[in-house]
């Protein structure tokens, strides 16, 4: 613990700075959360969900991991979904991706890392299903258009999910929205698959990949 004492100084400096802004902040935040969207995105530590949207603690309800995946196998994720739309209602899941994903660029390149590679073998499958698509581009467009791809895959994994269904078919009033930043501007883009309701995936998924078909 000795050697992170920097972080506790520094966790001390930001607790008093969030005080000094509000001193009633952490009370009312200990009393409960009431976030209105969820965050699946990538682990990737350059890209930190609350402050690239502006948002504070409490606001949004976060779910991470290597290449922003959602695995319908994966009880973590789909907790996690469960408890924002079942619990939290939420009204607003957001995937995020972000362009040069580490995780989707040893995927492409088939590379061998350990047991992250049987992970990763989900982004290959993106890759396998687009695979015209992506041998039309331009090779240094390839990586970009794949953490694309895979942003709009895992919306339709969410939208799939029987949590989200069941919500949809009760009433429930939930958007799945599909984004991917971009590290070295800091920017966000909207790749336009906002979903809230199986058929509104269907519409979006065939305009985007006819498009696609397109070039």
């Amino acid at each position: 613990m000795r050697s992170l004492s920097a972080l506790f100084t520094n966790n001390r400096a930001w607790a008093e700075s969030m005080k000094a802004r509000d001193p009633e902040f952490f009370a009312r935040l200990a009393r409960q959360q009431a976030p209105r969207h969820v965050w699946v995105g990538c682990s990737d530590s350059r890209v930190p969900a609350n402050e690239i949207v502006g948002l504070l603690p409490g606001e949004l309800f976060v779910h991470r991991n290597v290449a922003n995946l959602v695995i319908h196998t994966d009880l973590n994720c789909l907790s996690v979904l469960q408890y924002a739309v079942e619990v939290l209602r939420v009204e607003h899941i957001i995937v995020c991706g972000h362009y040069g994903c580490g995780g989707v660029r040893a995927a492409m390149l088939d590379s061998r890392l350990g047991l992250i590679d049987n992970w990763l073998r989900h982004v290959q499958d993106v890759m396998k299903k687009h695979a015209a698509l992506l041998e039309r581009l331009p090779e240094e467009q390839r990586l970009d258009r794949l953490c694309e791809l895979n942003v709009i895959e895992q919306v339709a994994n969410v939208a799939q999910t029987t949590v989200v269904q069941s919500a949809w078919e009760r009433g429930q009033h939930l958007e799945i929205h599909g984004w991917i930043y971009r590290i070295s501007d800091g920017v966000l883009h909207d790749l336009a698959v906002c979903t809230t309701s199986l058929a509104e995936l269907e519409e979006n998924y065939a305009r985007i990949y006819t498009r696609g078909a397109e070039g």
